[in-house]
């Protein structure tokens, strides 16, 4: 389905419509955690996104550090090779889950969430473009690192771009399934839509 333009992730700057985020008012985010039906479900979702935001973050201020000469080239690797594989492939792998398992639920349950996760599963295509460019950047940067001069520093600049966009759009898309998905659980309950 063709989204309005200003909704695409790249072009959005603030929260969802709310004829489309249509639980967020009912369930403030301040209250998810407090709610008689806030489950393991909604608690692990919210997990795995911190854990994504924490790491990005991490990977974010590494490659800062080093960039401004604050790290050598081996610890820097140490520290960021293992981490950038692992955030990459579990972000792969978190949206195929929710692509092919969650998403269809929350739509066959709720026909008024159908929009929303029309465009969360259209911001997974747009990240996906990401992580495979950051991917292939941040293997330029890593074997640039023993290199001296213009290639380390155009290799860095090239990831550290890809990166920057790949994290602002997954930290807008986040919070925008969180409004979708936490208070559709809230409202259907975990018991409801996932059967336990």
């Amino acid at each position: 389905m063709m989204q309005k333009p200003e909704l695409l992730l790249p072009n959005r700057t603030g929260k969802l419509p709310a004829d489309i985020s249509y639980l967020r008012e009912k369930y403030p985010r301040e209250t998810w955690d407090e709610h008689r039906n806030f489950g393991q479900t909604a608690q692990f979702w919210l997990q795995m996104h911190d854990m994504f935001r924490e790491l990005g973050g991490m990977l974010k201020t590494a490659t800062a550090q080093f960039r401004e000469g604050g790290v050598a080239p081996d610890q820097f690797q140490r520290f960021f090779a293992p981490r950038l594989d692992y955030f990459l492939g579990h972000l792969e792998g978190h949206h195929g889950i929710e692509d092919y398992s969650y998403f269809p639920l929350f739509r066959s349950y709720d026909k008024r969430l159908i929009v929303g996760f029309d465009l969360l599963e259209e911001d997974h295509v747009m990240i996906h473009e990401l992580l495979l460019s950051s991917a292939e950047t941040g293997r330029a940067f890593i074997e640039a690192l023993h290199t001296e001069g213009d290639a380390r520093r155009f290799a860095a600049d090239a990831y550290a771009d890809n990166s920057d966009r790949l994290l602002n759009w997954l930290l807008r898309h986040l919070d925008d399934e969180e409004d979708l998905v936490i208070p559709s659980i809230l409202e259907h309950t975990e018991d409801a839509l996932f059967g336990h």
